[in-house]
């Protein structure tokens, strides 16, 4: 019995003639590399390549970590980060789409506001935070003033990019039938802006999050970000760091919630296609 006979199915191989190589899952790679790098930052106070003061063991992060999830201060505080984030995102999301399909389905309009929003886009929503002080005190209006703000412009930019982007072709087909406002949106703009939705609410998440967090540690109030206000004045190094990695996890945990719900609903887009057979 030859070799090949005992070895099973091979690999089928590549169009130049050799074995193709069985790649690793992606999950399998990013939870490779989060194992790595916890196990640098382990290693280096342990070896004391760095002071434990500016860089605690993951051990100690994560046993910090335990002791605020025991108390019901920290899930107060996850609490009201997530209801600023979500409320500001769910504001940000029905103006943004609401203005870019009327901005974009209007050439005049479009023109005249070109400018103006040119304008404003680069405005740091941080710069804001004096102003939001004075007109709202440090509640949760304050929060959501600066939340909206910053993830307002991703949905609108990516809403005109893709009511711009609608075929002429189609649309003067669509005038010539004579399709009524519903139907126009439902054959011609819906398919078409769908992706640059999916893409401007994605951005947007991710942007309200961090917005949420900064203004709670900045402008001060409930939430994760006033918990690490309080853990750094209190010189609570691990508690900190824990508090740190909480919003990454949950930033983290935004985008994949993001990106499935992206690829269910263009789950009939070529862009998705191709990526599912990659």
């Amino acid at each position: 019995m030859t070799k090949s006979q005992t070895s099973g199915v091979r690999p089928a191989p590549d169009p130049d003639g050799r074995p193709r190589r069985r790649s690793v899952p992606d999950p399998v790679l990013g939870a490779a590399g989060v194992l790595i790098f916890a196990g640098v930052v382990e290693a280096l106070p342990r070896l004391g390549l760095v002071s434990d003061r500016h860089l605690p063991p993951v051990s100690d992060m994560a046993r910090a970590l335990a002791g605020e999830a025991g108390g019901s201060a920290f899930w107060t505080a996850l609490t009201d980060t997530l209801q600023g984030w979500g409320i500001g995102l769910a504001i940000a999301v029905v103006a943004g789409t609401a203005l870019g399909l009327l901005l974009g389905s209007v050439e005049v309009l479009r023109k005249a506001t070109a400018s103006t929003i040119e304008f404003l886009r680069p405005i740091p929503s941080v710069a804001l935070v004096p102003l939001a002080v004075l007109v709202y005190g440090t509640g949760l209006r304050s929060t959501l003033l600066l939340v909206v703000y910053a993830s307002f412009w991703p949905v609108l930019l990516q809403v005109l990019s893709g009511v711009r982007d609608i075929d002429p072709v189609a649309r003067d087909t669509a005038a010539s039938y004579r399709l009524s406002p519903l139907a126009r949106l439902r054959y011609l703009l819906w398919p078409t802006t769908l992706p640059y939705f999916m893409t401007g609410l994605r951005l947007a998440a991710s942007v309200a999050l961090i917005l949420a967090v900064s203004a709670e540690l900045i402008i001060g109030g409930s939430g994760l970000g006033s918990l690490i206000a309080s853990a750094q004045a209190a010189d609570a190094v691990p508690e900190t760091y824990a508090l740190v990695a909480v919003t990454g996890l949950l930033g983290l945990c935004v985008n994949i919630v993001f990106r499935v719900l992206e690829r269910t609903l263009l789950s009939w887009h070529t862009s998705v296609r191709k990526e599912g057979t990659a």
